[in-house]
């Protein structure tokens, strides 16, 4: 007899695109104009997965991405530690360039502190055990988590063997993946939602 290969779904969400501030750290950023726009045809491409929550880290762009999602789609919506991204809030503002070098470092060089506050393999378990406690805190229905791309990079390239610097490269702002629950099996990955223009 077949049996189905999971019942419920993961969906990881990078948020939408912010208003990049040099002089403020990237955990404080808020959504751009464009970035909140985003936000409603992400929340058209999430309704097919029908989440039954929408948690979102601490940090302003997450939780404004989520905020728009979960009113779009009627859905609860709450925050939870853990969720946020690497922690470099004392890394100075950089180039696309030289920021992509740092990151390619920190994947490459997991249990250095080569960037921040934080390994990448400190991050890693951070965020996988956050993620943990929010699938745990919801056993029915599908899960959607708001976070950031680095810790999602980490989490896909530990679930699915992917390798993580161009999976992080890959993911624009929104983006999101998708795994089944409980075997955390990659089922989809969408690179980027943008804006549609007429």
């Amino acid at each position: 007899m077949p049996t189905c290969r999971y019942t419920r779904e993961l969906i990881l969400i990078r948020h939408s695109l912010p208003d990049i501030v040099p002089d403020v750290p990237a955990c404080r950023w808020t959504l751009s104009k464009e970035g909140r726009l985003r936000c409603r045809w992400l929340a058209e491409r999430l309704a097919e997965y029908d989440p039954g929550v929408i948690v979102t880290s601490l940090e302003p762009k997450a939780i404004e991405t989520g905020q728009v999602v979960a009113s779009l789609l009627n859905k609860p919506l709450e925050t939870a530690t853990g969720l946020h991204e690497h922690e470099r809030r004392r890394v100075g503002f950089a180039t696309q360039r030289q920021f992509e070098a740092r990151v390619a470092a920190l994947f490459e060089q997991p249990d250095e502190r080569v960037m921040g506050e934080e390994t990448a393999t400190q991050a890693q378990r951070r965020f996988v055990q956050a993620v943990s406690h929010a699938i745990a805190r919801h056993p029915r229905g599908n899960v959607a988590i708001v976070a950031h791309g680095t810790v999602i990079a980490l989490f896909t390239a530990q679930a699915a063997g992917v390798e993580p610097f161009f999976f992080w490269k890959r993911l624009g702002l929104p983006a999101f993946v998708v795994f089944s629950l409980p075997s955390m099996e990659l089922i989809t990955v969408v690179e980027r939602i943008e804006m549609q223009r007429n």
